[in-house]
């Protein structure tokens, strides 16, 4: 049984897609849908952090004992990337490109190292400390998922 994994990695690949759209836009020139773009994936990114941070970290610290393992890490990898995001934020909205795409690509790095860990070690040892708590904790994380993709700043 995967379902955590499966579910959360899901929404790491929704949150790639978002930024190759501000790329896109933005090697494009089109400066108004960078904007729009920009804010789609930082908000999806920013959801997917309070996600974790609020309701699957929690569930496995308590379950587990385990407070200053992963999940610590985890939490202070979002604090870089929450760095990064407001750094390409103001580039973008300086319509400097260069700026912008050099923090995008630390911060694509970085999401890259992130997901690599929480897919590979963290996510499955959530699906195996918390398998008995899936009826709750998969609709939970999906009522929080699916309430940023249908809020109207989408």
């Amino acid at each position: 049984m995967h379902e955590i994994t499966d579910f959360m990695t899901r929404d790491h690949r929704s949150c790639d897609g978002c930024l190759v759209a501000v790329e896109a836009a933005v090697e494009g020139g089109a400066w108004e849908r960078a904007g729009t773009e920009f804010a789609r994936f930082r908000d999806a990114m920013l959801n997917h952090f309070s996600v974790e941070e609020s309701v699957l970290f929690p569930r496995f610290e308590e379950r587990t004992g385990m407070y200053r393992g992963p999940t610590q890490v985890m939490r202070g990898e979002h604090v870089q990337m929450r760095q990064l995001l407001a750094a390409a934020e103001t580039a973008l909205a300086e319509r400097d490109a260069d700026d912008y795409m050099g923090n995008a690509e630390t911060l694509l790095i970085m999401m890259q190292q992130h997901n690599v860990k929480e897919e590979n070690v963290l996510y499955p040892m959530c699906d195996q400390h918390l398998a008995d708590q899936l009826e709750n904790l998969l609709p939970e994380l999906r009522a929080q998922i699916d309430e940023h993709l249908t809020s109207p700043s989408r």
